[in-house]
């Protein structure tokens, strides 16, 4: 076929079959990326994509680990410092038995409970069998402590450090002692990350 015969059968063939058969774009590309064509290739394009996608997952997956324990800034409330008789263990499930919170030794039975932090007394009754009081410490945080008898009612202002009750027997067969829950929402936290550092330690390099 001679040449102006072969040019005139190019010139011919329709536009779906002469696309198919270059780039859309024929200026120069960045390395390892290819302009989809016509056809349907997608070339490197699908690989930037995917990348794209792994990135987004990384960050939902580093989003969705459990923070660590927040730094202490509240106060123990009892004095002196009590000793922690029973430790936090909550249940794997919300309706399994467990341990909600953290049993403080007291010195006696009548001893005063006082805020660990400032907050608004939002429950003062009798709960089964023992009386309790929660505080509402903003944020989402409330502590609760039982058995605890108080003559405050529910809507009164109390600081970090003042007096809220004072503790009843009937918790701890053995000695007197508060039990301390803390809830964030609706889920229960451990009480001793507000008064204690519960954070991983972390290793810093030696310097000269």
């Amino acid at each position: 076929m001679k040449p102006p015969v072969l040019l005139a059968a190019v010139l011919l063939l329709p536009a779906s079959v002469a696309s198919a058969a270059a780039p859309l774009s024929h200026g120069p590309q960045p390395a390892g990326f290819e302009i989809p064509t016509a056809a349907g290739g997608m070339g490197a394009a699908v690989e930037v994509g995917a990348a794209v996608e792994v990135g987004a997952a990384a960050e939902i997956r580093a989003a969705e680990v459990e923070p660590v324990a927040a730094e202490p800034s509240w106060q123990w409330p009892l004095t002196p410092r009590p000793q922690v008789l029973r430790d936090f263990d909550p249940p794997s499930k919300p309706w399994l038995s467990g341990h909600r919170g953290v049993d403080l030794e007291a010195v006696s039975d009548g001893v005063q409970v006082t805020s660990p932090a400032a907050g608004t007394v939002s429950f003062v009754g009798v709960v089964v069998d023992r009386p309790v009081i929660t505080i509402d410490h903003g944020n989402g945080l409330r502590s609760s402590f039982e058995p605890v008898e108080s003559t405050l009612a529910a809507g009164s202002p109390v600081a970090a450090g003042q007096a809220i009750g004072t503790i009843v027997a009937g918790h701890c067969p053995a000695s007197s002692c508060v039990h301390w829950g803390v809830r964030r929402g609706d889920d229960y936290v451990n009480p001793l990350q507000f008064v204690m550092d519960l954070r991983p330690s972390i290793l810093l390099p030696l310097t000269p």
